[in-house]
């Protein structure tokens, strides 16, 4: 090999040359600089990279080189060189090397296949060069080879990969030469380089990615003879190079992947033997680097040992034998990985290419998308394209595409990829297996560390150095490694004690918790460590054992299913006296109770009582932990210790008998040995004498040996749960809750008198964690268990009541389900209270007791550890401690019994009830504290259950409290029956206490059933003794009885609904106390009255219901309270405070009353008792200083409303004076302020409340209000208040919502309806005072009661229908509500001054009376008329009010001399008209003549009267009678002689609307043609300004001649004829205006113009393209005119000739209207007119004939009808109009008409015109050339005719003539300009020629 010449490279080795310098280089090898071919090729190779070459791409620009050429010159000048045998290796090599630089770029990869015989030279150079066994050679030609492959350059292109693969894989010869080559060199170890260039090649050919874009033949050809030497493959795993090794290992994958199933398994098998796997394995694991290589074949070898390993059962056995279980359980994991590695394998992705490539050449352009082409390209690519897009290029191997013809060029064409195939798939997550191979693992099935990586890798590395030793000994035959026998002992771990694939120290420190807790084949591991715990002899090894088994089964005692010694487990733990053991059983049963069938062994081997044996010993624990509890009263200091209490018995030999004992003494003499395991011993709760060794306490504490793993509460804690669990698999009830029967079998055990004691005497632990497993095996127990109601024998309600802890919830569900439950009392007590029938009735205060009987246990148990002071519960933590303390006493020494004799038995005795300190004065009834529940400010809306169980509750304690007497028995009685000596003083509460205990022992119904009555009087005893301290009084309690009253007030307040079908049985109570109380001289100096409480009550029972009402009534109620209601309002002062007790009654009594009033019967008894109203006033009139009773009186006299004659009585007793008042009071600001504001703190807000109370009762006083509120309608207080407030305020009254309407009242208002102000405030005020103080102090007032008040600024306004006018007038826009009716009164208040003001103007007219003096009714009269027209025109609809009234408002307009009224008058007609139905009621009234004077008679509104004009004329009727009443001629003269524009454009608009009218619109526009042209009616239809300015312009055109005389002219007629008529309409207002007959203006500018249908004609042939308004109208009129012509004899010569000339301009200027005179009827005489003898006419016809004959209508009508005879007479008669009818003709047969040609032929025409052609007849032209001309065009249109036009040629082919002209063209004799010669051209119109019809009108 020859290495790089550096002194030839242009510039440093680190540095790449420059542009320039590769050019020169490139050119260099095209044309040698010194002729010597291998030096440039050797300068070439030093100075161009390895990599290739550089600037390969031609850049943009003008002078740019062309870089693919120079590497194609380049490229063929080195495979042009044919010395390949003459030159050096050196040379050959250094071709080769500059070859591989020029094909690393992008022109030189695609001149592979694109340069002509690149291919084939190349291919010779290679063979030849190959056969020179040079290996330097070899890999530089390999190595070329290799960059022709797979291209070396960015942006390459797959289909020119896919071509050059195809060439240089063609041969097959190629490639088993190259291969033989690769295995000499490896099986001698030699040729490195050629080796990795020949691994590079394969590689490019069969390895993923690039063996994509090989052909699928080829490869599976190249493939199967790599295959087949696969041990050569395998020999390179051990090559030193790091290269090749990787290359040989992306080959193995490429064969194993994508080769069939046999080479697949042969490379496996291959694999162990060649000790690949092995070696692999170990790169894989143990490989840890950065260097990107080394983690490159790390990551292959992971590849290849998960390929060989796949689907492979003996490596997986070899991986079994070399690495533990635990590891290769992670190659099943789904679990995924934290954290990948990097894919260093797959360098580039084809897909992305490729689909980059077609994307590329496929692109839309910018512009054309923003043409908006984008869519059919994306259609295009949808249909054809997307498919090889979207799909992956894997799916399309060997489909064969269409070709699209249209376009050859391959590159447009997207790229198929060969599909890979992976028939080896690696299923198994080697990804995690080799994440966690390099972490630590201690777990039960797992320990891997470093030390096991380290042994590892050490006998993988022994192994492969042993192999390869072995291998080189045997080099002579073909060595095997003995993979079969090959394992990994990891000597670190061989002190483990291992059961199965599991470490058992490790299983045992495991957390359950785990993630590793899934055990495999968990069955067989289970009997594997029940077998060993069989064998072994050991104590701690079985409970080793025994530990691991409950792991094992815990976690998988679903799978490994029932054990079937748990029989024998129980009897272990019974025979076993260790206490490691006892516990490790016990934990191991904790597990087998998981299985309920083992819960069944469980039962029938006496587990249940050897278990709850076991719970008694937590008694014993001594040291424990110190609870912070809330109460200490039962805990000890730490340094007290009491001395035990004596209960053993012992006796060695039979029949002896020793003791008592205590339990200390009892360790003692086992310590001296005078006890043994078989001293027989006995303690009170023994069913007999037993061996210590069966006594649980005795057994474990002296007995037993070894260290426990659980203390006695920690053992006593899991014995409950196991229990608990149990009672858990065996519900009391089924699936439809039916109660099952016998008792579920556990809880039979459970409630033997030998396991329930023991289990409940628990709670005296006072251990958290025990009471609260205890409460709820407990609960789970008593479950529907026959033994429930005699539970309480037990002393369960002590014990756990005495528990101090709060984790009370279990404790409060155990409670609530069995408190009322038990049999403590006989069956006569069932059905008293709740109290009385709970266990818990003398233990907790009444409330707790409802408490938990009412709530859930949670809320229950807040309240049990909370402090509480509340109506349903009253309850602290020192109650809770003096309760403790008394259960304490009362169970006095049992708690130590305990620890000295744990099975010790409680002998119950019942408790006497706990007295409260706190609950001294409290009054319980139902479930709630009557104190609390009235204490409305702490407790305002306290939640009541049941309403009316309460109230019937509290009706029985009022009886009770009423009925209250002294107790019966005294304490020397109580002494008595306790066995006590009397007189000897107070005895000691715990001497009381014994006598107790031994009495109750002795006659409790359950020892003793004859002693049941004695029982009862002992506790009645014991009880009065207890309470002696007790408050006691003799008689009934007021304080009681006021807080019975407060809560049944609360009860009808708050449940109304609930309680109204009641009716109340409490009235004779009430009433005897409200009597005895108001009866009562010291009334207002009681310390706690009843009368407030009483009467509030008495409110609250009527308000509840009408029952109760009646029933008041009834009662003598109603009198009762007026009597109390008399004597509190006669204390009233100014004085009074609403704290008095009067005030508080007065408020009662009056919301009692407003109630009753509801009712007929009430308010007819009120009716008679008239002091209830005078009284009432009374406190009305004082209640200024105590506003909220006086609001409740306010509310009485709203009630009182409901009836005439109440409200009539509280009328006259002056009622409004006080109500009135209270509405001043009132502040707006307040409500509107948006302030948070209660009555309770702000006093304005209470006026403000009252003033709405005041307001409401008013409005009902009056009768104002409906539905709901109504009530009788009272005419007389209506009246007053209508004076006093105004009857617009008074109305307001009938609005429910009160707000606007005070407000209204406490501000300044000036509306239509209203004036108010602080004067009328102060006035109204003033008066309303002295009304009070006359009342009260004299008892009478106004006679009127303020029906007659006037306010003073009210007097001076004009008021018309209760609004003042001038305050509209002057806000008209103000909402009135009822406008119509204000409209009707304003016109019945003008119609009484019209008259007057008739009478008026005539006087002021003669100058008799000064005007002044009428001045001010003048002024009403004209603000009624202003008020009118505002309300008119602000509110629609109300003009409807004005029909009737026309003549009336008619008759104004002709008030001369009052202007002002005239406007006015005029504006309210101007409004009506826009109402159809007021036009009518106009027309009907026929006054139309006052308003068309005011045209002339009031200049200044002839805008307005001609706008009401527009308006009227909508009625035919109004325009007829306008006509009569000569409007025609007060218009014209508007439009004529006004100066002001706008007033002549208004009435030539309203012209233009009456000759609109269907039945009057003709005669109006008659008449005014009589003074004005037509032209001008059209122009005011169209355009009424334009009609203006035609008026006054100057014109002269085809449809107008107007100029300055004839408008001065009309206007002077106009004016003289309108004067004359309005005198003699003044003076006669119902004169008619009539036009003479024959009355014309005659415009003597138009006299002698021939006018046509409005048109001159004269001016209109001048102005041919004048556009005409009306041009058909003008066609028929001229036609008719023309034809009446032609059928005239002699007709004048001038008139026939202009209408011809005109009729011929306008088909000219209009050939669209020729196609109108066929259906006109017209065209047949103007044919036969031809046929005239008087030789004007034909010539006539036949112009009119030439301009028709252009039309195809007008054609196709002539071949109808018999043309062709009549025109040959015409031109004949007249042969100068020849040319013109030979043109005419020719246009008829260019329209194809065969019936014309036919015509032709009959009359002979044809001989005729071919005479004409001779030149006869045509002598009198002017030019005979142009009429042959269009002879002989005629000739030839009808030789045309497909049906004559052979007859036509046979007659021309006989003329001699027509041969001389048939060939030649004549169009240049034939001029442009028309034939007919009368029409030189057409002059330019004048100025409104080109103008539209509209431009004509407005007179431009």
């Amino acid at each position: 090999m020859t290495s790089t010449h550096k002194g030839q490279r242009w510039g440093l080795l680190s540095m790449p040359v420059d542009e320039e310098v590769e050019s020169l280089h490139l050119r260099f090898l095209a044309a040698p600089p010194n002729g010597n071919f291998a030096d440039a090729v050797f300068r070439f190779n030093a100075n161009i990279s390895y990599s290739g070459v550089l600037h390969a791409v031609t850049q943009d620009g003008l002078f740019s080189e062309n870089k693919e050429k120079l590497i194609n010159n380049a490229i063929t000048a080195l495979l042009s060189q044919e010395g390949d045998i003459a030159a050096s290796n050196a040379e050959l090599e250094s071709q080769f090397q500059a070859v591989r630089r020029l094909v690393a770029s992008k022109a030189g990869f695609l001149a592979f296949t694109q340069l002509p015989k690149f291919r084939e030279r190349l291919g010779v150079k290679v063979v030849k060069a190959l056969k020179r066994n040079n290996d330097g050679v070899t890999h530089a030609s390999i190595d070329m080879l290799c960059a022709l492959m797979c291209p070396m350059h960015d942006d390459y292109d797959l289909r020119q990969e896919q071509l050059n693969k195809a060439s240089l894989l063609s041969s097959k010869k190629f490639l088993e030469n190259l291969l033989d080559k690769f295995n000499s060199h490896v099986d001698h170890g030699t040729g490195a380089l050629v080796i990795s260039s020949l691994l590079d090649f394969l590689t490019f050919a069969l390895c993923a990615p690039y063996s994509e874009t090989t052909e699928g033949q080829q490869f599976d050809m190249l493939l199967e003879m790599v295959a087949s030497n696969g041990r050569t493959l395998f020999k390179l795993f051990q090559h030193p190079s790091m290269a090749i090794v990787k290359g040989a290992g992306l080959v193995m994958k490429a064969i194993i992947e994508e080769g069939d199933k046999e080479i697949a398994t042969k490379m496996q098998d291959l694999a162990l033997s060649e000790g690949a796997l092995p070696r692999h394995l170990h790169t894989a694991m143990f490989t840890i680097s950065t260097d990107q290589r080394m983690l490159t074949n790390r990551q292959l070898s992971r590849h290849l040992v998960g390929l060989w390993t796949a689907e492979n059962k003996t490596a997986m056995n070899l991986l079994k034998r070399i690495l533990p279980p635990g590891l290769l359980a992670y190659l099943d994991s789904a679990d995924p990985v934290p954290e990948k590695d990097a894919d260093r394998m797959h360098v580039r992705d084809n897909l992305k290419i490729a689909t980059d490539q077609y994307g590329k050449f496929n692109k839309v352009p910018e512009w054309q998308r923003l043409a908006g082409k984008a869519a059919k390209e994306v259609e295009k690519f949808a249909k054809e394209k997307v498919d090889l897009v979207l799909m992956h290029w894997r799916d399309r191997m060997g489909i064969a595409q269409k070709e699209d013809r249209n376009n050859m060029n391959i590159i447009q064409k997207p790229v198929i990829l060969r599909k890979r195939r992976q028939r080896i798939k690696i299923e198994a997550n080697w990804d995690l297996f080799y994440y966690r191979f390099l972490q630590d693992h201690a777990r039960s099935n797992l320990i891997w560390n470093f030390k096991t990586r380290e042994e590892l890798r050490d006998t993988l590395e022994s192994e492969m150095r042993a192999f390869n030793i072995d291998r080189e000994l045997g080099s002579a035959n073909v060595i095997s490694w003995n993979h079969q026998e090959f394992e990994v002992k990891y000597e670190c771990l061989s002190e483990e004690i291992k059961i199965g694939d599991y470490y058992l120290r490790l299983l045992l420190e495991e957390d359950e918790t785990e993630a590793s807790g899934a055990i495999k084949k968990s069955y067989e591991f289970f009997n594997e460590l029940y077998h060993r715990f069989l064998l072994t002899p050991k104590v701690n090894m079985k409970c080793l054992c025994l530990q691991a088994l409950a792991i094992v089964y815990g976690r998988c005692h679903e799978e490994i299913g029932p054990f079937s010694d748990t029989k024998y487990i129980v009897g272990m733990l019974e025979r076993c006296t260790d206490r490691l053991e006892r516990d490790r059983l016990i934990l191991f049963l904790n597990k087998l109770i998981l299985n309920k069938k083992n819960v069944k062994d469980l039962m029938d081997s006496n587990g249940i009582r050897i278990l709850v044996d076991l719970l008694t010993l937590a008694h014993l624990h001594t040291s424990r932990a110190t609870v912070p509890l809330q109460s200490n009263v039962i805990e000890a200091a730490p340094d007290m210790k009491r001395e035990s209490e004596k209960e053993w018995y012992f006796g060695n030999a039979d029949k002896e008998r020793s003791g008592p004992y205590s339990f200390q003494e009892m360790q003692e003499l086992w310590n001296g040995g005078k006890l043994t395991s078989k001293t027989r011993c006995w303690a009170q709760g023994m069913d007999g004498w037993r061996p210590l060794q069966v006594i649980p306490q005795l057994k474990w504490c002296l007995l037993a040996s070894g260290q426990p793993v659980l203390n006695e509460t920690d053992l006593a804690t899991l014995v409950l749960n196991m229990l608990i669990t149990m009672c858990g698999y065996f519900p009391s009830r089924d699936q439809d809750n039916a109660i099952i029967r016998p008792l579920p079998r556990v809880k039979r055990l459970l409630s033997d008198s030998t396991c329930l004691p023991h289990i409940t005497q628990l709670l005296l632990t006072f251990d958290p964690i025990l009471v609260e497993k205890v409460a709820i095996l407990l609960f789970h127990v008593m479950q529907d268990n026959p033994q429930l109601p005699r539970f309480y024998l037990s002393g369960v309600f002590f014990f756990i009541m005495m528990y101090t802890g709060s984790n009370v919830l279990p404790i409060a569900r155990f409670l609530k389900y069995t408190h009322t439950k038990q049999a403590f009392k006989s069956e006569e007590t069932k059905g008293q209270d709740i109290v009385q029938r709970s266990i818990l009735g003398h233990i907790l205060p009444e409330a707790m007791v409802c408490y938990l009987e009412n709530y859930e246990p949670e809320k229950f148990s807040e309240i049990f550890l909370g402090e509480f002071d509340t109506p349903e519960a009253i309850w602290s933590n020192e109650m809770r401690r003096l309760m403790i303390e008394k259960i304490a006493a009362h169970l006095a020494d049992f708690t130590p019994r305990l620890q000295s004799n744990t099975r010790a038995l409680y002998q119950y005795c019942p408790i006497p009830v706990i007295n409260y300190p706190q609950l001294e004065n409290e009054l319980f009834c139902n479930i709630y504290y009557l104190k609390h529940l009235c204490d409305t400010l702490r407790f305002p809306d306290w939640p009541i259950k049941d309403p009316v169980k309460l109230l019937k509750d509290t009706l029985e304690a009022w009886k009770k409290e009423v009925e209250k007497k002294p107790p019966t028995m005294s304490i020397d009685d109580a002494y008595e029956v306790l066995n006590l000596p009397k007189g000897q003083g107070q005895h000691d509460e715990s001497k009381i206490r014994k006598a107790y205990f031994r009495l109750a022992q002795k006659y409790h119904p359950d020892k003793n059933p004859e002693g049941r009555d004695m029982f009862e009087k002992v506790n009645k005893a014991y009880e009065f003794l207890c309470t002696k301290s007790a408050k006691v009084i003799d008689g009934p309690d007021p304080e009681n009885i006021i807080l019975i009253l407060k809560t049944q007030s609360i009860l009808f307040n708050r449940h109304k609904e609930e309680l109204k079908p009641y009716k109340y049985a409490g009235y004779p109570m009430l009433i005897k106390t409200i009597t005895i109380e108001t009866s009562d001289d010291l009334l207002f100096s009681k310390e706690s009255p009843l009368l407030p409480a009483a009467t509030e009550l008495a409110f609250h029972t009527v308000n509840c219901s009408a029952l109760n009402a009646e029933e008041l009534r009834r009662e003598n109620g109603i009198e009762v309270l007026q009597e109390a209601f008399n004597r509190c309002v006669a204390v009233l002062t100014y004085s009074s405070k609403p704290d008095d007790m009067s005030v508080q009654v007065c408020g009662y009594i009056s919301k009692c009353y407003s109630v009753a009033a509801q009712f007929e019967e009430c308010r007819e008894k009120i009716t008679e008792m008239p002091n209830i109203i005078k009284d009432l006033c009374r406190l009305l009139y004082y209640g200024k200083n105590i506003p909220r009773v006086a609001a409740l009186g306010v509310e009485c006299v709203s009630s009182f409303a409901l009836d005439y004659w109440l409200q009539t009585h509280l009328f006259q007793a002056g009622v409004l004076w006080y109500l009135l008042g209270y509405l001043f009071n009132y502040d707006y600001t307040l409500e509107e302020s948006g302030i948070q504001k209660s009555e309770d703190s702000n006093h304005q807000e209470v006026a403000n409340s009252l003033a709405k109370l005041s307001l409401l009762a008013l409005s009902r006083l009056g009768g104002y209000l409906s539905e709901e509120q109504a009530t009788p309608e009272n005419p007389t207080i209506r009246k007053s208040l209508a004076g006093m407030l105004t009857p617009y305020i008074a109305r307001k009254l009938s609005v429910v919502s009160p707000t606007e309407t005070l407000k209204m009242l406490n501000s300044n208002t000036e509306n239509p309806y209203l004036i108010w102000n602080n004067g009328t405030r102060a006035e109204l005020l003033e008066f309303l005072e002295s009304q009070q103080e006359s009342m009260i102090k004299r008892g009478d007032c106004d006679k009127s009661y303020g029906s007659d008040f006037v306010f003073s600024d009210h007097a001076k306004e004009l008021i018309v229908g209760e609004i003042f006018v001038r305050v509209y007038n002057e806000v008209p826009t103000f909402q009135l509500e009822l406008p119509k009716a204000f409209a009707a009164s304003l016109l019945d208040y003008i119609g009484s001054q019209a008259q007057y003001l008739h009478t008026l103007m005539a006087i002021t007219q003669t100058g008799k009376v000064e005007s002044n003096q009428h001045g001010d009714r003048l002024r009403r009269v004209e603000m009624a008329l202003e008020a009118l027209r505002n309300v008119i025109k602000h509110n629609p609809g109300s003009e409807c009010e004005c029909i009737g009234h026309f003549k009336l408002i008619f008759s104004l307009l002709r008030v001369h001399g009052a202007g002002q009224v005239q406007q006015l008058a005029l504006e309210v007609v101007n409004i009506v008209t826009s109402n159809q139905e007021c036009v009518n009621n106009i027309a009907e009234a026929m006054v139309l003549a006052n308003l068309l004077a005011l045209l002339h008679s009031l200049p200044s509104s002839r805008q307005l009267v001609l706008e009401t004009l527009y308006a009227l004329t909508s009625s035919t009727k109004i325009i007829k009678e306008a006509m009569a009443k000569g409007a025609l001629i007060y218009l014209l003269d508007m439009f004529c002689n006004s100066t002001h524009p706008q007033v002549r454009a208004q009435t030539a608009e309203l012209f233009a609307k009456m000759t609109a009218d269907k039945l009057v619109g003709p005669k109006v526009r008659i008449t005014l043609m009589k003074f004005l042209p037509g032209v001008f009616m059209d122009a005011m239809r169209d355009n009424p300004e334009a009609a203006v300015h035609i008026f006054e312009g100057t014109h002269e055109n085809p449809e107008l001649i107007w100029n300055d005389n004839s408008r001065e002219k009309v206007s002077t007629t106009v004016r003289e004829m309108m004067l004359e008529h309005f005198k003699l309409q003044r003076d006669n207002p119902d004169t008619n205006w009539k036009l003479p007959e024959d009355f014309a203006v005659v415009y003597g500018e138009a006299e002698g113009e021939l006018s046509v249908g409005g048109v001159f004609l004269r001016i209109f042939i001048a102005q041919p393209a004048w556009v005409l308004r009306k041009p058909r109208e003008f066609l028929i009129a001229l036609l008719e005119k023309f034809t009446e012509l032609l059928e005239k004899n002699n007709p004048h010569g001038e008139t026939l000739e202009t209408i011809t000339t005109a009729t011929v301009c306008l088909f000219s200027a209009q050939p669209q209207l020729a196609d109108q005179v066929p259906p006109l009827g017209h065209l047949h005489k103007i044919i036969q007119a031809m046929n005239h003898k008087n030789n004007a006419i034909p010539k006539s016809a036949i112009r009119v004939m030439h301009i028709l004959s252009d039309n195809e209508l007008c054609v196709r009508a002539m071949a109808s009808l018999e043309t062709i005879s009549p025109l040959m007479n015409g031109m004949k008669k007249r042969s100068d109009i020849v040319g013109v009818a030979c043109e005419a003709l020719n246009r008829m047969f260019q329209k194809e008409q065969n019936d014309l040609v036919a015509q032709a032929l009959k009359a002979d025409l044809v001989p005729y015109l071919l005479k004409l052609l001779e030149g006869i007849g045509l002598e009198n032209l002017e030019s005979p050339s142009a009429t042959k001309a269009q002879i002989v065009k005629t000739l030839k249109s009808m030789s045309r005719s497909l049906q004559y036009g052979e007859q036509v040629n046979e007659i021309l082919s006989r003329s001699s003539v027509w041969s001389a002209f048939k060939d030649q063209k004549h169009d240049l004799f034939i001029s442009e300009t028309q034939t007919a010669g009368y029409l030189t051209g057409v002059s330019s119109p004048s100025l409104l020629t080109g103008s539209s019809p509209l431009h004509l009108r407005s007179g431009l």
